[in-house]
């Protein structure tokens, strides 16, 4: 008979709750990118499985997410409609989730519309330019959404961190941001901007899986595994950031993102609280009729520009 000692072994420690929590949140992140709103309607009807008590339900969580995926697409249309112009700016450490979100936003939106912007460091020229510059040009038109994944208070993280910016630069973009947002939202601009919070944990669990993963490295940069050794100083400059930027044309929104799925749900939620919009009337199109011409004939496609099908053995003989 086992003892307590043998019993109290065999239970999954908390790390390795985390860790299948996260390898579970990773298959559901592919199934939802995967499926359309028919296929997902269908698995929630057959009462798609629920996790280990205390997670959040899975159901409830694809569910939720198609109804305010819905909304954006309303949203979307309103924007458009109105001429609005948004902008979103997502920041928060490495792996703390913004590519997460910004990913379901952007999922059923039409790209036309709604863009991410994730801006590479800066080029020899960019770093002579006044700093705001190189976002200016990709700030929306009127009935546009831009999301920016980071954004110029880069300089008041990653750049104050890892020294990359003078004591007299990184003061001068404290007096100059909050001035250049007014500019923004007096142009017409509504500017909301997001900080997605995760603990120290976390993130070092973050990183671990993605160390792990041979499909995730490539998130990990030399300045991301550096900004684990400078947690503290990360801290501090947030906490400047917020304290410094915080104004009321552009205030400051802190998403809790411990919990991804809570943490996307709960963003996308408050981003349409921002813009009060209305459901735009749309007439449902209709399909017309193909015409068929009898001197048409089609063009057999020559054989040896057609890729190859590797994977017709796979399809039943009966859906060839």
């Amino acid at each position: 008979m086992p003892t307590m000692s043998a019993k109290k072994n065999s239970s999954p420690s908390v790390m390795q709750q985390r860790v299948n929590a996260e390898i579970q949140d990773n298959l559901d992140e592919d199934l939802e990118l995967e499926l359309e709103d028919s296929d997902l309607a269908e698995i929630l009807a057959e009462g798609y499985e629920l996790p280990e008590k205390g997670a959040f339900p899975r159901r409830l969580y694809f569910k939720e997410l198609l109804r305010l995926q819905r909304e954006l697409i309303k949203l979307q249309d309103w924007v458009v409609a109105k001429k609005l112009k948004l902008v979103v700016i997502f920041e928060g450490r490495d792996a703390a989730g913004k590519g997460g979100v910004i990913k379901r936003i952007t999922q059923r939106l039409n790209p036309r519309v709604c863009r991410a912007v994730a801006l590479p460091a800066p080029t020899e020229r960019e770093r002579s330019q006044w700093y705001f510059q190189r976002y200016v040009p990709h700030l929306p038109a009127g009935g546009e959404i831009v999301l920016f994944d980071r954004s110029w208070y880069n300089r008041a993280g990653v750049e104050r961190v890892m020294g990359f910016c003078t004591n007299e630069e990184y003061e001068d973009f404290f007096q100059s941001a909050p001035e250049f947002e007014k500019l923004l939202v007096r142009s017409g601009i509504i500017l909301v901007k997001y900080w997605f919070s995760i603990s120290d944990d976390e993130q070092n669990l973050r990183f671990l899986m993605r160390i792990n993963d041979p499909l995730k490295q490539w998130k990990l940069s030399p300045m991301d595994l550096e900004s684990r050794r400078r947690w503290e100083v990360y801290t501090k400059a947030k906490e400047t950031m917020l304290e410094r930027t915080h104004i009321p044309e552009a205030p400051w929104w802190v998403v809790e993102a411990v919990d991804k799925k809570r943490a996307r749900l709960n963003c996308i939620a408050h981003l349409l609280t921002r813009v009060p919009y209305e459901e735009v009337p749309h007439e449902k199109p209709v399909l017309p009729a193909r015409v068929h011409n009898p001197e048409y004939h089609r063009t057999p496609t020559p054989p040896d520009i057609m890729v190859p099908d590797l994977y017709a053995h796979l399809v039943p003989e009966h859906v060839k």
